[in-house]
């Protein structure tokens, strides 16, 4: 059982990518970030001792190496500072062994800028919502003119995704949704179902899921309801939030009222 201030890998792993999930602070000193230059979904990194930076009323689950003193000081000094806090049982190395996912630090973008082609549909609101709930909450999103999407992203220090030529776009048959977890590292069973949803939605293959109908047509509904591409987006952020708790917890869940009616 993990301690009074602590929490353990399976139940932190429960709350990354749902919109109740807590500030991540990696505080692991410089060397051990060199040996394992990975972070945990959303994590942050900053120095054990100036997280109270960080303090901003959001609860916050910190992490260090292996669980012990610089995680366990670092979240003792937000509490401090009015921030509920907990540390990571195990730590880094705890979560690696429990096979969870890890980010290559080296691909996390240098600015919090995305950009990609105005009036979106499927993969460019599925996208969005994974970076926000997995890779960066702070992220913010850049709907342009589909022609103007490489210069702006070149102007604006920003990353373009879901056009032709650039790294986060479809491959093959795969969608910039695939792309996004497959480099990012975020390959999980729950991850991997919404994928497939996506993927056959936007590639019009329902034949692939029988959810893509579903998503197509609430899309499609977004589009024609949000003048505004940012508007949308908040919108289709709760209804991906939706799909991931389906994909999760409720994928196998049935529904039959009155009870025996297909019989």
């Amino acid at each position: 059982m993990p301690g009074p201030n602590s929490i353990s890998a399976a139940q932190l792993a429960r709350l990354i990518g749902t919109p109740d999930a807590p500030l991540l602070i990696d505080v692991r000193l410089a060397e051990d970030a060199a040996a394992d230059p990975f972070l945990l979904p959303t994590a942050v990194a900053c120095p054990a001792q100036e997280v109270a930076r960080l303090a901003a009323g959001r609860p916050a689950v910190v992490i260090c190496a292996r669980g012990a003193k610089l995680s366990e000081g670092a979240a003792a000094l937000l509490r401090a500072h009015g921030t509920p806090a907990e540390v990571l049982e195990g730590g880094q190395e705890g979560w690696r062994a429990a096979g969870l996912p890890l980010i290559p630090a080296a691909l996390l973008p240098q600015t919090a800028l995305w950009v990609t082609r105005h009036r979106p549909k499927i993969d460019r609101i599925a996208c969005p919502w994974l970076i926000r709930r997995f890779i960066n909450p702070a992220a913010r999103f850049l709907f342009v003119a589909p022609s103007e999407v490489p210069a702006v992203a070149d102007r604006f220090a920003a990353t373009p995704f879901d056009i032709e030529g650039v790294t986060y776009s479809h491959r093959g048959e795969r969608c910039s949704f695939d792309a996004l977890i497959e480099d990012f590292g975020l390959a999980t069973p729950a991850l991997e179902r919404l994928a497939l949803v996506v993927r056959a939605a936007d590639t019009d293959r329902h034949d692939l899921s029988p959810q893509a109908a579903g998503l197509l047509a609430l899309s499609v509904g977004l589009s024609r309801q949000y003048r505004d591409d940012l508007q949308q987006l908040e919108a289709g952020m709760a209804m991906y939030d939706a799909l991931y708790r389906w994909a999760r917890d409720g994928f196998d869940e049935g529904h039959d009222w009155p009870a025996g009616r297909r019989a």
